[in-house]
């Protein structure tokens, strides 16, 4: 099972360019039913392996590990993919856990900032104390722009086109996106490239358009850090986080009414299933609204 595994993570690799995330993501949920299947059925092969073994290893990780549903939806993506490659490769017979259905998720509705307290959050930047330029043309971006803090992280100058109105990011599955950035925000941006971030520069600084006060590009640890700070300034109760800026940001758009379409392609989804989320949300509020509005509501 261990050699196979280790092939398998260079298949990914090598043939399929997934990411190192992905790539750890699917070996730890492969070495954990590795582990399991040895020590309680004395399976170390994956040719041994059979349709019971599998579900009942499901089965001890939602019922014993506890995990929630989504995580064993992971673990189970991981058996199927690893077992359709063997069976691809004549190495098993057939592929078995082809035939074990995926855990229903259950649906959550994302958390959001209505439009008054992200007002409140963004005005309450002193944009003339140190980094304060800085931590409002951040929040102004997420915003504005809906982008995830890996892209914005990843934000580089050549990439950001003031003139347009609009900044390429990178977000997941290596796919570049151009987004548009609205005014308030490309005015944050511009007043921090010309007057603070010129003052953060250090002979190792790259072309990130965030950096930290030592000229290092930021984390997104540290982003994480400066939005908490700042919604804790701001007297702001509520948890906030860089991707509840997202969410607001799609939230915020849909009930403006725009297209479900264009919010997928601001966001950057591959499938308008994971964007029509946002569609319950602006229900739920369209519902509440009735609730307390109308006279036999």
């Amino acid at each position: 099972m261990e050699r196979e595994i280790n092939r398998f993570v260079r298949f990914l690799a090598v043939e399929k360019g997934l990411s190192k995330n992905y790539q750890l993501s699917v070996r730890r949920a492969l070495e954990n039913f590795s582990e399991w299947a040895a020590k309680s059925a004395g399976v170390s092969k994956p040719s041994e392996i059979t349709l019971e073994q599998i579900t009942a290893y499901l089965g001890h990780r939602k019922l014993d590990d506890q995990i929630a549903a989504s995580s064993l939806r992971v673990n189970l993506i991981a058996l199927k993919i690893f077992f359709r490659y063997l069976a691809a490769k004549g190495d098993i017979p057939k592929d078995l856990a082809e035939q074990v259905d995926s855990p229903k998720l259950a649906k959550y509705l994302p958390e959001t900032l209505n439009e008054a307290t992200v007002r409140q959050l963004l005005e309450s930047v002193d944009d003339l104390k140190p980094l304060g330029k800085r931590d409002r043309a951040i929040l102004e971006l997420l915003y504005a722009s809906g982008l995830r803090v890996s892209e914005l992280t990843g934000a580089r100058l050549e990439l950001f086109y003031p003139d347009e109105r609009s900044i390429r990011v990178t977000g997941k599955g290596n796919k570049t996106r151009v987004i548009p950035v609205g005014s308030a925000a490309l005015e944050a941006m511009n007043c921090y490239l010309e007057f603070e971030r010129p003052t953060l520069v250090r002979p190792q600084t790259g072309s990130e358009i965030f950096l930290s006060k030592w000229g290092k590009k930021l984390t997104t640890t540290r982003i994480w850090q400066i939005v908490k700070e700042r919604a804790k300034l701001a007297g702001i109760d509520s948890n906030v986080y860089p991707h509840l800026l997202r969410h607001s940001f799609a939230t915020h758009l849909l009930g403006n009414g725009a297209d479900l379409r264009v919010i997928q392609e601001l966001l950057g989804h591959a499938d308008i299933s994971t964007t029509q989320i946002y569609t319950h949300v602006d229900q739920k509020h369209l519902r509440a609204v009735h609730r307390k509005f109308h006279p036999r509501g």
